[in-house]
């Protein structure tokens, strides 16, 4: 009987987009990333799909696809994050399943998952609903097909969970060993208790279910995958490999299946070069014949489950005492704070609970004034979320809609049920699983709360906030500086809070420093921006911006117009004005005085004119979105820097003689002239470095200079310049793989960085250089004479000797 493996992960992030943007904002915690979702698909997810395969001496002999050999799910949001931000990644993942079809049976690799990751067992039975519905639709939408599986938060199941699933025709779900309460042999009535985690795991079992349907459960390996997900076992291929192998030992012949699963950031962000060690563990189990690899629905197909099993209800894999880890301090935390309590998870569940049922009552009555069934509308709602077009979303209205609705109806049915979405994502399970209430993850439910809460304010003018910052003021925090949920809902929330005027401050005090000239309709974010007016007057550093625009939501097409004036006196001092367009009349006023007092170069008169136009709505650098924020400190930055750079220049220049005396007479330089020579050598190998054709020469003469100084290269910037170089010149390449000019120039760029001792990553770079290895043979030899190609192919070898990468040409 021959044996199979299969190895799941679970990848997911939570969302963390800006509820009111739309788009996941800098993160300073994940540098030198953007952001959480950034550095984990360079250290996880982009890996994975490109993932090596070394030889004994550590050169690269293979690149392979791990999603395409291993069962796996994404969570939809995560997915649909890669697919905007990360397109290639993107891309390999479905390849992937689409590639496993043809190896595993028709079978894909990929199964879905619950949409944004909600505790089942804790949400109502509509949620239950939408979260399954929408996961699947999801699902469709990205890998074309139906799925067979779909995976639980934290596994987190119930018998009402799983009948759903079994209604929507889901095949199997995957369950820890402690979540099986007892399990029969099919044609047998007498049950074993395994509820301490005794199930054999090398087998599918049969859930019989109240209503008469059924469902699979896969009951992964606990040790095994407990020693790789916190163990040293992701340390060796090898011993991965054989451990799997190892459980056939005494097998029940029938069911030689040996399977774990495991979180997917466990394969290269928890356990640096994971998919390596899984991509190697998979390769030598089919080289060694060891076991077959293959995925959930391809050993279902094969072995029908022979045995019964009744699962533990409200059990997960993550908390032994049961789902309680969102609901209550439990004791289950990450380990960092042993003395930190999670009392705040009560009154921070019993809050959401309260908003999402009055939100229920609001939502239902309000969307029947406009929609004929208002929890179909939601569950179907995953559509427009997965295509925002206009005439997506009119023809959602249309099949839904009571009526033929204006545009302003049309927005109050957009708006409720962006509440209905915002109130499942503000249930992430995330924001409740680590230790401390004003964590980024429970900050994030928050604000999707806020969100809600703001949406229900403006279609029916009814307060919530007040009162669900006091049910938050019942959930204590750790730190004393914010004691409770209801500080840092305050702190950390709600100063989050976007709307229309907040938008177009961001708009209007970023013309001053972008060039919308151009472009009729500029986005932010979420949203459109039309520019109706703009006009832009400069006198020395001094700017003045003044215009109107009107601003789209691009979720709700909720329209509003503005009318702004901004001055900028130079480096970061900023004022802005904006407000809701009034009328013509005192629009023009407000323009000719504030641009006659900046003509006139009358800067206290600009102030009080824009107090006596704007009133309080007053804003400046702070005001702007953290991306945007960031790139115009950067300017000005810059611009400083610059001076500074021409201060240390001329303090280098007037005295460089007595800085070369000094060398020749092998006598250390002074700390200040150390540091000014230290600094200008640097900028200029910076330079050097950045130019388009650089000069190895001088490069070697700039480090030769600081080494004979005894002075350090800055290796940081350089290494960011080196890496951006050689990723660019083999994407260069890539498009005329037969220029032996660019070739050359690479290997020559790749000796220098040598030189240089210079880290870089050159991971873009040996994934290209593989795919065209294995196109020598078939596209780039025909398209040279024998002559020219023994030239390439000799520098295409040498290249492979400094990417570290195996030439079988």
């Amino acid at each position: 009987m021959e044996k199979y493996v299969c190895i799941h992960g679970h990848f997911y992030q939570p969302p963390r987009e800006n509820p009111w943007l739309e788009e996941v904002e800098l993160q300073d915690s994940a540098a030198p990333y953007h952001d959480w979702n950034e550095r984990i698909t360079a250290e996880c997810y982009a890996p994975n799909a490109f993932s090596r395969i070394l030889a004994p001496d550590k050169k690269i002999v293979d690149i392979v696809n791990n999603y395409s050999n291993m069962s796996f799910n994404f969570g939809p949001t995560l997915l649909a994050w890669l697919e905007k931000k990360q397109p290639d990644v993107y891309q390999k993942i479905l390849e992937a399943d689409q590639r496993s079809q043809q190896d595993f049976s028709g079978h894909g690799s990929a199964i879905a998952q619950v949409y944004n990751h909600i505790i089942m067992p804790l949400a109502n039975a509509r949620d239950k609903q939408t979260e399954i519905v929408w996961g699947i639709r999801d699902f469709e939408f990205r890998f074309k097909r139906k799925p067979e599986g779909l995976w639980l938060a934290e596994t987190a199941v119930d018998i009402p969970t799983l009948e759903i699933l079994a209604d929507h025709g889901i095949k199997f779900t995957i369950l820890a060993p402690r979540q099986i309460r007892r399990t029969k042999k099919l044609t047998s009535s007498k049950w074993h208790e395994v509820g301490d985690g005794r199930i054999d795991p090398r087998m599918p079992y049969l859930c019989r279910l109240p209503y008469g349907k059924t469902i699979v459960i896969f009951v992964y390996d606990g040790y095994i995958a407990q020693d790789a997900a916190f163990g040293n076992m992701l340390h060796n291929g090898e011993h991965l490999a054989y451990r799997l192998a190892n459980t056939f030992w005494g097998t029940r012949r029938n069911y030689p299946l040996a399977n774990i699963a495991l979180d997917g950031e466990t394969f290269g962000h928890h356990h640096r070069n994971g998919d390596m060690t899984l991509a190697y563990c998979l390769y030598y189990l089919e080289q060694n014949k060891l076991a077959k690899i293959t995925v959930y629905g391809e050993y279902l197909a094969k072995h029908p489950p022979t045995y019964e099993v009744e699962i533990l209800e409200n059990s997960s894999w993550s908390c032994v005492h049961g789902v309680e880890r969102w609901k209550s301090n439990c004791g289950c935390n990450s380990g960092q704070y042993p003395q930190w309590a999670q009392e705040w998870r009560a009154p921070l569940r019993g809050a959401l609970d309260w908003l999402r049922d009055t939100l229920i009552h609001i939502y239902d009555s309000k969307a029947r004034e406009y929609i004929k069934d208002p929890w179909q509308a939601r569950d179907e709602y995953i559509d427009v979320i997965l295509d925002r077009s206009m005439q997506n979303i009119e023809r959602f209205l249309s099949r839904h809609q009571i009526r033929e609705l204006n545009q302003e109806e049309k927005t109050c049915v957009l708006k409720l049920l962006e509440i209905e979405r915002c109130t499942l994502l503000m249930y992430t399970s995330c924001g409740w699983f680590f230790d401390e209430i004003s964590g980024i993850e429970t900050v994030q439910i928050l604000r999707y709360a806020a969100r809600a809460i703001q949406l229900a304010q403006e279609i029916c003018q009814v307060s919530l906030e007040s009162a669900f910052i006091a049910l938050l003021a019942h959930a204590p925090s750790n730190l004393g500086n914010f004691g409770n949920g209801a500080v840092v809902y305050e702190t950390l929330v709600k100063p989050s809070i976007v709307d229309s005027l907040r938008v177009g401050a961001h708009y209007a005090i970023s013309s001053l420093f972008e060039n919308y000239d151009d472009q009729q309709i500029v986005k932010v974010y979420g949203y459109s921006i039309f520019q109706e007016m703009s006009q832009k007057l400069a006198a020395g550093k001094q700017k003045l911006a003044v215009g109107k625009a009107k601003i789209r939501s691009d979720l709700t097409f909720e329209e509003t117009t503005i009318s702004f004036a901004v001055l900028h006196l130079g480096d970061h001092n900023l004022n802005g004005g904006v407000r809701r367009y009034l009328n013509e009349e005192l629009f023009a006023t407000m323009v000719s005085e504030i641009k006659e007092a900046f003509l006139q170069n009358n800067i206290p008169q600009i102030i009080r004119l824009m107090d006596e136009h704007f009133g309080t709505h007053n804003y400046s650098l702070w005001h702007l979105f953290r991306d945007e924020q960031r790139k115009i400190l950067n300017q000005i930055f810059a611009n400083t820097f610059q001076e500074v750079a021409s201060s240390f220049q001329h303090i280098y220049d007037r005295h460089y003689s007595i800085i070369q005396v000094l060398q020749n007479m092998q006598y250390p330089l002074p700390g200040p002239l150390a540091a000014t020579t230290e600094f200008i050598l640097n900028l200029n190998l910076h330079r050097l470095l950045e130019t388009e054709n650089f000069d190895i020469e001088q490069i070697s003469k700039v480090s030769g200079e600081l080494a004979g100084k005894a002075l350090q290269i800055d290796k940081t910037p350089l290494e960011r310049i080196a890496n951006q170089r050689i990723n660019a010149m083999m994407e260069s390449f890539a498009q005329v793989p037969e220029d032996l000019t660019i070739l050359e120039r690479i290997t020559v760029f790749l000796s220098m960085v040598k030189s240089l001792n210079l880290s870089i990553n050159l991971w873009k770079a040996q994934n290209i250089y593989f795919a065209l290895n294995q196109e020598i043979t078939s596209k780039i030899r025909p398209r040279m004479p024998d002559e020219i190609f023994a030239k390439w192919l000799s520098s295409f070898r040498n290249l492979a000797h400094y990417l570290g990468v195996r030439s079988f040409e």
